[in-house]
């Protein structure tokens, strides 16, 4: 009797143990109905599903396209911009005239009704890839100005680029008010009032021919660039130059600047119903004489804000990262994509770095999803192995029940 005994035991454990793997499995399976995708069919957890760095129209973008989707994402905005001290944004359809705080504010409170996002206030130091030793799958851990660490198996840079001024007094206290560097962005507002062009000879043609349609009276401030070095360096772009800035009647004066004086602000004489500022700025040069100008457009060097980009070895190309070589907004490292200023995608304006953060959420969005899938598939292989293993297993037991009682 020993023998059946011990065999009617068997097979009741047997059977209480897939009751219970039956029973798990239903309750897997109800719950997955109610909780984020990655948290259920990826192997390895981290704090968050993508960690997006800079709270920019870019970085908003993003956020708000990962945060449909039901992914976990944090921003980190360190409360820099460069479109910070423009008066209002323009040539952004639906926001027209919007000052970019307004901006930025409506669209942290609407992207805040994803309740997967979270925004923190905060400067990220430094960003590390990753490998977890028990599943071999890489991650990135972030460290932020107060020390504290976040996981994320993706990292979406959009940190932005700084403008290198001269040192020339009033320059940089009047940068964005009256002085910029895109016309579209700023340039309607102060249509046809005298211009001035700020920057090096090499440049001259190429802002003339952005803003010919909006000013007449044009002087390029050349401080001191106009040498027999840069007319071959123009030359070599446009051979005809010297005609195409006699043409529109351009102007160049090449004496050096000592400082741009402002002697009326725009923020206070406006128009706003034919949406017309009037800025006066005084260019003061070395001899003493001055020139007035109402709007200047400029030519000065970028720098990427962050050191991110350069601590996580990214492929640069002309000071940007480089994200052409790859699709999606890609960059060189596997995992990090670069949105907005900070990349070489070929513009920078709001309109484009939202477009720019829209497109990487959905790239990283379907990445994942593929790594899910890949990591669903392999489990279930797995299972069906376990399964032929532990039925080889049971069927050599059994005949060794059999043979007990021939």
């Amino acid at each position: 009797m020993a023998p059946k005994s011990w065999l009617y035991t068997l097979f009741s454990t047997l059977s209480v143990a897939l009751a219970q793997t039956s029973a798990s499995t239903s309750q897997t399976a109800a719950s997955s109905s109610t909780s984020f995708p990655p948290t259920t069919a990826y192997t390895l957890q981290t704090d968050y599903d993508v960690i997006v760095v800079g709270g920019g129209p870019a970085g908003l973008s993003a956020l708000s396209s990962l945060g449909r989707m039901r992914r976990r994402t944090v921003m980190f905005d360190s409360g820099e911009y460069r479109n910070a001290p423009t008066r209002e944004m323009h040539d952004v359809i639906g926001n027209d005239g919007t000052p970019p705080a307004q901006f930025r504010a409506l669209a942290r409170q609407q992207i805040s009704r994803y309740n997967s996002t979270r925004v923190i206030d905060t400067t990220i130091e430094s960003i590390m890839p990753m490998n977890d030793a028990a599943t071999n799958i890489p991650y990135f851990s972030a460290v932020d100005s107060s020390n504290v660490t976040y996981t994320a198996r993706k990292v979406i840079l959009g940190t932005g680029l700084v403008d290198v001024l001269p040192d020339v007094p009033g320059l940089g206290e009047a940068f964005g008010q009256g002085i910029w560097w895109c016309p579209w962005c700023d340039g309607y507002e102060h249509r046809d009032q005298p211009l001035g062009i700020l920057g090096a000879l090499p440049d001259v043609v190429g802002s003339v021919l952005e803003t010919h349609t909006l000013y007449s009276d044009i002087i390029a401030f050349t401080n001191g660039t106009y040498t027999p070095t840069n007319e071959v360096a123009l030359a070599a772009r446009y051979p005809s130059w010297q005609q195409q800035l006699q043409a529109w009647n351009v102007r160049i004066n090449n004496q050096s600047i000592t400082s741009i004086e402002r002697i009326q602000n725009g923020n206070d004489h406006r128009d706003n119903a034919t949406d017309e500022q009037y800025d006066i700025f005084r260019v003061h040069f070395e001899d003493g004489s001055t020139v007035d100008r109402n709007a200047f457009i400029t030519n000065y060097p970028t720098a990427q804000r962050s050191t991110l980009p350069a601590e996580l070895r990214l492929a640069m190309a002309d000071g940007k990262i480089d994200t052409t070589s790859q699709t999606g907004m890609r960059t060189n490292t596997t995992g990090v994509y670069a949105i907005g200023d900070c990349n070489n995608d070929g513009s920078t304006n709001v309109p484009h770095a939202m477009f720019s953060g829209k497109r990487a959420g959905v790239y990283v969005h379907v990445e994942m999803s593929r790594e899910e899938l890949n990591t669903a598939i392999s489990k279930r292989d797995l299972q069906k192995q376990t399964e032929r293993m532990v039925g080889d297993e049971m069927e050599t037991l059994w005949k060794r029940v059999l043979d007990m009682y021939r």
